[in-house]
């Protein structure tokens, strides 16, 4: 039979693996699997008649999740060698490695991570071929009830009766899996088990409860070492550390998890943020409309949410003899304003724009701070228009979202359009020519974006853009999806220029994401020093002695009159103990006043990162000031 290796025919055998394919093609060891028909495979894969298969080889990005994945499996039988009463669970590959879930009576700790590392030196150094068996579901339960693994068992009887199933074996130790894998486990070059925390068994707080350990591994041990500083450096801004440190937010028991109080500095980067967004949402034609929290239940009926959506919403409430639900997004809302009124294709498109807040019940295992909240408010928009228009419309989206992002420091992303999938509403050709408009909208623009086929919504194709931090590190945030379902489940329509009723197009839009979320990926940006435009505090008086007192509420006065955040430090403190409380709360100007500045009306100017302005006169200082606000928004 014939298949495409680089896109060039070969004839193999019925029946043969990758690996043997490769091994007549005499390919060397740094193969390591492929990509078939856009899957990743390993070597163990039988190839099929007319496949299309490229090489991957075990120094590519696609080569190292191969790795990862058989580092999981090392680690599992890792710990299962040290504390044979643990029972496995899941291993896979995340973003920046892999973790394996286990279920034990022994507490993990850090120095059990030291125990299992060593003990996968030895499994990898032995270079342990790694194997594939398909086996039938009722062998794959006997196998694991042997071994009293009862998660597996579980995983097992989920499976649909056609499903294939495979263990893949490091000599006598076997794991649930379909793959895929590297050939053996001297692949693992470079690895480090990271840290241990808690789970439960299929994310179900109510199920058992699991004990997760993170791991990661690189090609070497240079790029494990970067990696490493990356992660410290990373702990650095975790923002939930430095929303602590710089009283910016909270996340109490007595308020409930995943929901957010904004303390005083917090609120005055947020408001600069909304003000901002207001006014550029003002300027590009948008109605700032608002929207109540609770709606009755048949609303969350016809929108599909109760259906699609529920295990994420919150219980309904009796109110009046009515159900109603705390909402877990704007869209229904936005549609019922644009229905309140006849529309005609006059009035399209029909922009709404919200900085609405939503509920969702994020289970407690996945709230992470401002990252996973279960309330937040999104930046949320919605344009109602024709097929016609939203290639003009997501153009003035994609200008909008670039503009905001390089505002706020944010000049590195990557954008990926997704398209139709097997299942899908609408018709072909108003899937061809929506998604032809955003690829257009982007074309027009000068930007590279990336095709996931397949990855769009059944209800629409959609432009993903992910920003990248000072880190690298990569943030879904901007999103545009074009709806074909919620138009024809409310139907919504417009008069056409003849006469007849047609259903408009709805597009979703948002550029942060929500707020929260935002603002926790500007404080890791930045690592809590933000610019002076959208600092809380931007100047900080510090005195040598109450003597000086008088002369700093003068200060204070004439930097509020040129609109700055002023914030005098009266503590009867030392001034070194104030000088450096100042640099840990990371204000961008910190001014030291004594008896000579007094006398001589000056400032003593230090900037956050120790760079000293010296003795300036007052209104010297005050050009400063204003000419670093002519830098941000203000």
């Amino acid at each position: 039979m014939m298949i495409f290796i680089k896109n060039e025919e070969v004839e193999v055998e019925v029946g043969k693996t990758l690996g043997e394919v490769f091994c007549k093609l005499k390919y060397d060891n740094s193969l390591i699997g492929a990509i078939v028909d856009g899957n990743l495979k390993d070597l163990f894969y039988v190839v099929q008649k007319g496949e299309k298969v490229d090489p991957v080889f075990k120094d590519s990005d696609k080569g190292l999740g191969l790795i990862r994945h058989t580092a999981a499996h090392v680690l599992a039988e890792a710990v299962q060698s040290v504390y044979p009463e643990t029972k496995v669970t899941i291993g896979p590959v995340i973003d920046d490695g892999f973790y394996y879930d286990f279920y034990s009576k022994k507490n993990f700790t850090e120095d059990d991570l030291v125990l299992f590392e060593k003990k996968m030196i030895e499994i990898i150094n032995k270079k342990i071929p790694i194997t594939k068996k398909v086996i039938s579901k009722d062998d794959a339960l006997n196998h694991f009830n042997s071994m009293g693994e009862s998660f597996k068992e579980e995983l097992i009887n989920d499976l649909p009766n056609n499903v294939e199933i495979s263990l893949y074996y490091q000599d006598e130790w076997s794991d649930l899996c379909k793959g895929p894998h590297a050939p053996n486990t001297s692949y693992i070059k470079s690895f480090k088990l990271l840290s241990v925390a808690g789970s439960y068994w299929r994310g179900d707080e109510n199920r058992e409860s699991l004990q997760r350990i993170y791991g990661t591994a690189f090609f070497s041990n240079k790029d494990l070492k970067k990696h490493l500083t990356l992660l410290e450096e990373a702990k650095k801004r975790d923002h939930r550390k430095l929303g602590k440190e710089l009283n910016l937010f909270s996340i109490t028991d007595e308020i409930g998890p995943g929901l957010i109080l904004w303390h005083p500095n917090g609120a005055i980067i947020r408001r600069i943020i909304e003000d901002y967004w207001r006014k550029e949402h003002d300027e590009s034609g948008y109605s700032l409309i608002f929207t109540p929290h609770i709606a009755k239940a048949d609303l969350w009926e016809t929108s599909g949410h109760t259906e699609f959506y529920s295990e994420n919403m919150f219980s309904q409430m009796d109110i009046d003899s009515n159900k109603y639900q705390t909402k877990p997004m704007n869209c229904p809302f936005h549609i019922m304003i644009y229905k309140s009124e006849l529309r005609s294709y006059k009035d399209l498109p029909v922009k709404f724009a919200e900085i609405g807040t939503v509920y969702r019940y994020e289970r407690s295992g996945v709230l992470h701070g401002l990252f996973r909240a279960r309330g937040f408010t999104q930046d949320d928009a919605h344009i109602f228009c024709t097929l016609d228009q939203i290639e003009e419309e997501v153009e003035k989206v994609i200008n909008l979202t670039t503009k905001f992002l390089n505002t706020f420091g944010f000049k590195d992303y990557e954008i990926f359009v997704s398209t139709k999938p097997a299942k899908y509403v609408g018709s072909d050709s108003e899937w061809d020519q929506a998604t032809k408009a955003l690829k257009n909208s982007l074309v027009n623009k000068s930007l590279d974006f990336s095709i996931d086929e397949g990855g769009g919504a059944f209800y629409g194709p959609k432009i993903d853009l992910k920003i990248k931090d000072v880190l690298g590190r990569s943030w879904q945030c901007s999103t545009v999806q074009v709806d074909f379902n919620l138009p024809k489940r409310f139907d919504l329509n417009y008069i056409s220029r003849n006469n007849d009723r047609l259903q408009p197009v709805m597009i979703h839009r948002a550029i942060f994401g929500s707020f929260e979320r935002f603002f926790g990926i500007l404080i890791e940006h930045y690592g809590g020093a933000f610019p002076f435009w959208l600092a809380p505090v931007q100047v900080k008086i510090l005195t040598v002695s109450d003597e000086q007192f008088d002369y700093c509420d003068l200060l204070s006065e004439t930097f509020k009159k040129s609109k700055i955040r002023v914030e005098f430090d009266k503590r009867n403190e030392k001034l070194g103990l104030k000088i450096r409380e100042a640099a840990i709360s990371k204000v961008p100007y910190v001014i030291t006043i004594g008896k000579a500045e007094v006398e001589n009306k000056t400032v003593s100017v230090r900037k956050y990162g120790g760079d000293q302005l010296g003795e300036l006169k007052v209104s010297d200082f005050v050009g400063i000031l204003n000419s670093e606000k002519m830098e941000g928004l203000l």
